[in-house]
């Protein structure tokens, strides 16, 4: 029998990433697919391959200006998939995407400029080899607190709570007090049955301290972070976001304000882990990372 499958033999070059890593099996990981020129693909095609690389994020990118190749192109149009809908927004998901288009595709482009659903992102591959994304901003703020009252117990349990705060973009930022140790915030275990039977109404849950000096708040070469936290996301199918750049648009900006200062350095502490260093610009947040290719492939379909 024929196949009447319009995207019968379509071939997809795709790589995983570390985002926010410079080495493997840390960071967080996201798929990278580039869809050849005049190649129509679409949205539920998508997320099935999104669901069967099952990454934290598949980004899928593809040349605005078809008579450009990836090499030399500037605009480029950019979709993230999780394993089970899409996303409004990934910030390690973009760095993925440059990253590729940098050291893989050796674009020598200054700025990239990517459209996305929440408009133009822009990404630059500074001197270090980090990859520099411009994100929007979103400042959190004080939500209606019976209504994630649950919410906040699922995630904390006993620990005590400083300020609870919801973003623009969905995510419930909860700060603990100051004298929570990194051990501890890495200690904390919420089951995702709880998370999702307590609300329906956000995209994920932020859970931050403040950097302590101490030990335990300092990365390998004794520097110390301003501010450390980890993301639950079991709404987009992810229980642990393992390093989230969407998250950071909320807490750079919150950060910001409580130590005032514009340029930050963050840990997110997941059990991979990852490094951000950040600088806040009026209602926009620089997100700046390493990034590591771990897979080069190729998607038949």
């Amino acid at each position: 029998m024929a196949n009447n499958n319009k995207s019968e033999g379509i071939k997809l070059d795709f790589f995983i990433v570390e985002a926010f890593a410079n080495q493997a099996f840390k960071g967080n990981s996201a798929a990278v697919c580039l869809i050849p020129r005049g190649q129509g693909i679409s949205s539920s095609t998508k997320q099935q391959i999104a669901s069967e690389l099952n990454q934290p994020t598949t980004a899928f990118v593809s040349v605005i200006n078809e008579k450009e190749a990836f090499q030399d192109a500037k605009q480029f149009a950019l979709q993230w998939y999780s394993p089970t809908s899409e996303s409004p927004l990934c910030g390690h998901g973009t760095l993925a995407s440059a990253a590729v288009l940098f050291s893989i595709y050796d674009n020598c482009s200054e700025t990239l400029n990517f459209e996305t659903a929440r408009g133009k992102l822009t990404a630059k591959w500074l001197f270090n080899e980090k990859v520099q994304l411009d994100l929007p901003a979103y400042e959190p703020k004080s939500p209606v607190m019976e209504e994630f009252q649950v919410l906040v117990k699922a995630v904390t349990g006993s620990y005590c709570v400083q300020e609870v705060l919801l973003s623009d973009s969905k995510y419930l930022m909860i700060r603990l007090q100051d004298n929570f140790t990194r051990k501890e915030l890495e200690l904390l275990n919420p089951k995702e049955a709880e998370l999702l039977a307590a609300t329906s109404a956000i995209r994920g849950v932020i859970v931050t301290v403040k950097g302590s000096g101490m030990n335990d708040c300092l990365d390998g070469d004794g520097i110390s972070y301003d501010f450390i936290s980890r993301v639950f996301a079991p709404w987009r199918g992810i229980l642990e976001d393992p390093v989230c750049g969407a998250a950071h648009c909320v807490l750079g900006s919150y950060w910001a304000k409580i130590l005032k200062k514009s340029k930050l350095y963050a840990r997110q502490c997941s059990p991979r882990g990852g490094e951000l260093n950040i600088e806040v610009i009026k209602d926009r947040v620089m997100l700046s990372g390493d990034a590591f290719i771990v897979v080069k492939g190729q998607i038949n379909f």
